[in-house]
């Protein structure tokens, strides 16, 4: 089996960039993590690849007078590196037209919400603002638009009386540490594809066929 060169872009603390390390470690996962980049200096992502082996590098936007330069840097220094596929795990930048383009089909992100609701940033105080009973995250392609493009995988976490921003994103972050492994898993198999605006392939593995909350009581009606 040749397992896909992935690259990681991160910012902050690499949680979800640990989740794919870990999975990478099974000899029949069909990726391995080569190189870890931050656009923060320092970010703690960095030294979670550091230990782990894996080639960590940050290349500071702050350094660029322009979105497009940053990405042009950013674009060659993972092509020379020969990265099949790129994820977005906690990268807080919005990527240009032309970079986007460069990995179209190749680039994946992960959004702490059921897409396509609730697109973009303070998910989870929206989440509850609207009395939402379930929400989770989801894995797609990145597209030009933020948090657009095509589905790969999604949990559905259920949301608790009482709960916090602070508290339903833990739970979902803890959804997203099985679930970005398991979508990377699938796109570096093979086993999904993109066709038009839809993934397709075996993306539909449950582990219990239907989620409720509130949580049932008796029968079902």
């Amino acid at each position: 089996m040749t397992r896909k060169r992935v690259g990681v872009l991160i910012s902050g603390r690499g949680s979800n960039l640990q989740a794919l390390v870990d999975a990478a470690q099974a000899p029949d996962y069909p990726a391995e993590i080569l190189l870890v980049i931050s656009n923060v200096p320092g970010a703690q992502g960095l030294a979670r690849a550091d230990e782990a082996g894996i080639a960590a590098l940050a290349i500071n936007h702050k350094d660029f007078a322009s979105r497009e330069d940053f990405d042009t840097v950013l674009n060659e220094t993972l092509k020379q590196a020969e990265i099949d596929i790129l994820c977005n795990a906690g990268f807080l930048r919005l990527h240009t037209p032309g970079f986007v383009r460069a990995w179209y089909n190749r680039h994946l992100n992960i959004h702490p919400s059921l897409l396509p609701a609730f697109k973009g940033l303070h998910t989870h105080e929206r989440v509850l603002a609207e009395g939402v009973k379930i929400s989770g995250c989801s894995v797609h392609f990145v597209r030009e638009e933020m948090d657009t493009g095509p589905i790969v995988a999604q949990a559905a976490v259920p949301v608790l009386e009482g709960d916090t921003p602070d508290r339903l994103a833990a739970r979902v972050l803890e959804a997203e540490h099985h679930l970005y492994p398991h979508a990377l898993g699938l796109v570096a198999s093979g086993a999904v594809r993109v066709e038009g605006k839809r993934v397709i392939g075996t993306t539909q593995q449950y582990r219990q066929s239907m989620l409720f909350s509130p949580a049932l009581s008796g029968a079902l009606y």
